[in-house]
C-alpha cells in the first residue's frame, strides 16, 4: 500500500522544497560540507545524515531518499498496527496502519519531509511505554533514548517527550519507586532524551565549531519571524479540515475492545499523546504547510482502530475512509505536481541554467534542487531560497547574516544564470527583490521561461556577456503559461 500510494512522486524531483535542500545537504556533505558551518539550516545533525546516507546509496539521491522515507513509513504504519493490536482487532488494525500512509499524501508527506522520520522514533517510544509491565525503568530508558533520536531529527517533538517522560514518572510511581529511586530513574531518561543532542553540541565542540551550532540550532529559531496572521489561520484551517474525516469517525466510536468497556490507562495515554502533539504544533506556531500537523497522526490513527472496530457499520466508514485517502491522496498528489512541476519542468529548468563553463547558478526563488540538478558550486553558505528571499527571514538575528547584504555580495561575483519566480511571493523580502531586480536589469538577459504550472514560470536569467538575446516581453507573464 505505500509503494501505492507513493510511486507517483518516485520519478520526481521537486516534490517538495525543504526535501530537495535536505538532500543538497546531505549530498554536500558527502564532499565535506559541514552543516551550520558551511551550509546554513536550522534542522538538527540526525536529519541531514539520514539524506546524507540516502545520497552514499547511489544514483541520482532524488529516488533514493524517497526509498528511504518509504522504509520509514512501512515500519511506523507497522509499529501503528502492533500498538492498536492491544485494544482492536486485525482488520482495524491494519485499517488504521494504511490510513496512516494515505493520510501523509494529504499533508505533504509524500516524499521526505522531516515528521516522515521522526515519528518512526517516536511511535517506537510509544509502543515501549505502552509495554511496560510493572517497573517502567527498562522500556523507559529505550523510549526515552528514541525521543533523544526524534528530537535530532526535529527538535518539535519535544512536547511529545513531555508527555512521554511524565507518563513514565506517573507508571514509576504507581510501581512503588519513591525518593532516590524514583529520582535516579528520572535522571536516567532525561539523560538519555539528551543525550544525541549532547552527542552532537560535543562533536561540533571537538572541531571548535561549537559556535555556529548553538546559533542555528537554538539562537537563530528563537528570532526567526513568522508569517502573517491571515497566512497562518488558513494553514490552520487546511490543516484541521485534512483531519476531520479519520477525528469525526473517532469520536464517533473511540472505545477500545474489552468488552465494550474503555480499557482507562490506554485510552488515556493515546489522547495525552494527541493532546501533546497538537501542542508541539499550536507551539511552532507555523501553519502555512499541513506537514507541520503530521506528528499528530500516529495518535489519531491508533485511536481510530479503536473506533473502526465498534461495529459493522464503523468497520465500512473505515473502509470508505481508506479509500478517500487512496483515491484522494492521488489527486492530491497530481495537482501538486500539475501547480510546482515534476521531472520534465525542472529539467527544462535545469537546462537552460546550465553551468557546462563552470562557476555557479543563483536560485533566488525556486528549486533548490537545481544545484544539483545542474551540477553547480554553491554560491552563497544561505542556498535555501527562503532564508535570503521571504520577509520572515529578513532580521540578521535569524539568519547570522543581513540578507540585503548577503544578496548584494552574491550578485556582485556574477553568477552564471538566476533562477527567480513569476509571480512573486507574496511574502518576499522587499528589500532583496529590489536589489535582485538592480542586477538583472543591469546585467542579465531572461534566456528562458519554464512554465511549472497554469499560472507559474521559473525564470532563468543568464549573464549579458554571453551574448545570448533577451526574449522578448511579450514570453514573460504568467497568462503565456496559462494560452
Amino acid at each position: 500500500m505505500a509503494v501505492i500510494a507513493r510511486a507517483q512522486t518516485f520519478g520526481n524531483p521537486v516534490v517538495g522544497f525543504d526535501e530537495q535542500f535536505y538532500l543538497l545537504v546531505g549530498d554536500r556533505m558527502l564532499h565535506g560540507a559541514i552543516p551550520y558551518v558551511d551550509i546554513f539550516d536550522r534542522k538538527p545533525i540526525g536529519l541531514f545524515l539520514i539524506f546524507a546516507a540516502a545520497r552514499a546509496m547511489g544514483g541520482d539521491g532524488f529516488l533514493q531518499y524517497k526509498l528511504v522515507a518509504l522504509v520509514f513509513v512501512v515500519v511506523t504504519a507497522l509499529l501503528i498496527h502492533g500498538i492498536a493490536r492491544r485494544r482492536a482487532g486485525p482488520f482495524a488494525a491494519t485499517l488504521a496502519a494504511i490510513a496512516y500512509i494515505l493520510w501523509l499524501n494529504f499533508m505533504e508527506g509524500e516524499g521526505g519531509q522531516s515528521p516522515v522520520f521522526y515519528n518512526l522514533p517516536m511511535v517506537a517510544a510509544a509502543a515501549l511505554i505502552l509495554g511496560v509491565r510493572g517497573d517502567p525503568t527498562r522500556n523507559g530508558a529505550g523510549a526515552m533514548l528514541l525521543v533523544g533520536i526524534a528530537l535530532q531529527i526535529k527538535y518539535s517533538v519535544v512536547a511529545e517527550g513531555l508527555f512521554f517522560g511524565c507518563w513514565l514518572i506517573a507508571l514509576a510511581w504507581r510501581a512503588g519507586q519513591r525518593g532516590a529511586r524514583l529520582a535516579r530513574s528520572i535522571a536516567i531518561w532525561i539523560g538519555l532524551a539528551m543525550l544525541p543532542t549532547l552527542a552532537a553540541f560535543a562533536a561540533y565542540a571537538a572541531i571548535g565549531q561549537a559556535s555556529p551550532f548553538v546559533f542555528a540550532n537554538v539562537l537563530s529559531a528563537l528570532a526567526q519571524g513568522r508569517g502573517g496572521l491571515a497566512t497562518q489561520l488558513a494553514g490552520l484551517g487546511a490543516i484541521l479540515g485534512i483531519l476531520a474525516l479519520p477525528s469525526l469517525l473517532v469520536l464517533s466510536g473511540g472505545r477500545s475492545r474489552d468488552g465494550g468497556r474503555t480499557v482507562a490507562g490506554y485510552d488515556r495515554f493515546l489522547l495525552g499523546w494527541l493532546a501533546a502533539s497538537a501542542a508541539g504544533v499550536l507551539l511552532y506556531w507555523r501553519f502555512a504547510s499541513p506537514h507541520y500537523a503530521m506528528p499528530m497522526l500516529p495518535a489519531l490513527m491508533c485511536l481510530l482502530a479503536q473506533a473502526v472496530d465498534a461495529g459493522r457499520a464503523h468497520r465500512i466508514a473505515g473502509l470508505a475512509l481508506a479509500l478517500v485517502g487512496l483515491v484522494g491522496g492521488q489527486a492530491v498528489l497530481a495537482i501538486s505536481a500539475l501547480h510546482k512541476g515534476g521531472a520534465r519542468e525542472a529539467a527544462a529548468v535545469a537546462r537552460a541554467a546550465h553551468v557546462d563553463g563552470g562557476g555557479c547558478i543563483y536560485v533566488y526563488d525556486g528549486y533548490p534542487a537545481l544545484y544539483m540538478l545542474t551540477g553547480s558550486c554553491l554560491p552563497t553558505r544561505w542556498p535555501f531560497p527562503g532564508h535570503l528571499a521571504t520577509q520572515e527571514e529578513s532580521r540578521a538575528a535569524a539568519l547570522g547574516v543581513d540578507p540585503a547584504r548577503e544578496v548584494a555580495r552574491i550578485l556582485a561575483t556574477h553568477p552564471v544564470a538566476i533562477i527567480d519566480d513569476l509571480p512573486h511571493f507574496d511574502g518576499g523580502n522587499p528589500v532583496t527583490r529590489r536589489i535582485l531586480e538592480r542586477a538583472l536589469a543591469s546585467d542579465y538577459v531572461l534566456a528562458a521561461r519554464i512554465c511549472t504550472g497554469p499560472a507559474r514560470m521559473r525564470l532563468v536569467y543568464r549573464r549579458r556577456a554571453e551574448g545570448r538575446p533577451p526574449l522578448p516581453p511579450s514570453a514573460i507573464g504568467a497568462r503565456a503559461c496559462a494560452s
